[in-house]
């Protein structure tokens, strides 16, 4: 009986400490309305950092479709000073869909800020207001004069090593803030080079946006000169990129390519696609395959899988034969932190 009993609390101190283990492998994560001056009503935004002090764990991002990740919200950030990376999503996503990156990117000693950009977020994603682009990049610039203001946060960031990060559209947006420029004519060209069958080419004519009509702000210049590292995945819109923007760029920028074959031609930033990367005077690629564009989105539910699958809607849970999802998120995250020195 006594040796029935050692064993059983011996299972019982294992599992406990097991639970405190995988807890501590859990980041700090908060909510902020920003107030910026270009929106009409405040912008949201979400904060992961180093965890200082445990609150309660919630699940960020969790839906039908997409697995959330663990975080505990509102708690203290750990004493220390960390680099901060400004992360865009794409088309159609949102921040709380980026929990797999910022979660993983906080836990390997940075703070991650990101917003929900108005009128191209999951729910509002609209072709008109996806191409008002200085917009995006004012939405996180803003976040950024919020949070450097913020005695919650500015002691614990590092000034020197602030970035900017995107996927899709929001890679665009994270080259803007390095002070790449887009231009309206060159992306009405290279429209009409591929007779309108890419897939950007195909959302804004959805929306009626031609040359004649295109938001201005397509073509404005947001660079930030507080950023001063950049990472875009599988950016969109470099067709559109004004050269002299792209020569004069120095910021170290990495373009992370997600797979080898079936390429979204808009994300191709090689010699085949729009050649940025041999453009842009501090820049480098590398590639990760097999995979494609939405691999890079979270890990897909079963149910969202079969969901997808009755609407015959976009199979953006269906990666290429082989390939783990988070096997692949996990050489993202490696390749960040190895760029930006984590």
């Amino acid at each position: 009986m006594k040796h029935l009993l050692r064993t059983l609390l011996s299972s019982i101190l294992l599992t406990a400490a097991a639970h405190a283990s995988a807890a501590e492998d859990l980041a700090g994560y908060d909510r902020l309305d920003v107030h910026a001056a270009h929106r009409a009503s405040p912008v949201a935004a979400s904060i992961w950092y180093p965890l200082g002090s445990k609150t309660y764990r919630a699940k960020i991002g969790d839906n039908m479709l997409f697995e959330g990740t663990l975080a505990y919200v509102g708690a203290g950030v750990k004493e220390g000073k960390y680099p901060l990376i400004l992360l865009s999503h794409g088309s159609g996503g949102n921040m709380d869909g980026l929990g797999w990156l910022s979660s993983q990117l906080a836990l390997k000693g940075a703070i991650v800020l990101a917003v929900n950009h108005p009128g191209s977020t999951s729910g509002d994603s609209s072709p008109r207001r996806s191409s008002e682009l200085g917009k995006r990049a004012k939405d996180l610039s803003a976040a950024l004069d919020q949070v450097l203001a913020d005695p919650a946060f500015n002691k614990y960031i590092d000034r020197s090593r602030i970035s900017s990060a995107g996927f899709s559209l929001g890679g665009g947006t994270a080259l803007n803030l390095a002070g790449i420029q887009f231009d309206n004519e060159a992306f009405a060209d290279y429209c009409a080079k591929f007779s309108g069958t890419t897939d950007d080419c195909i959302f804004l004519a959805k929306g009626d946006v031609t040359l004649e009509n295109m938001s201005k702000d397509f073509a404005a210049y947001a660079k930030d000169p507080r950023v001063s590292r950049t990472i875009a995945f599988d950016p969109g819109l470099t067709f559109a990129a004004k050269k002299k923007s792209m020569t004069e760029t120095d910021v170290p920028t990495l373009f992370i390519t997600l797979g080898t074959t079936n390429m979204m031609q808009a994300a191709d930033v090689g010699e085949n696609g729009s050649g940025i990367v041999d453009i842009m005077p501090n820049a480098q690629r590398i590639t990760l395959a097999p995979a494609h564009h939405f691999t890079f989105l979270a890990e897909c539910k079963e149910a969202g899988i079969k969901m997808l699958e009755e609407e015959e809607d976009d199979p953006i849970c269906t990666d290429p034969e082989g390939v783990e999802r988070a096997d692949v998120h996990r050489r993202i995250i490696d390749a960040v932190a190895d760029f930006l020195k984590l």
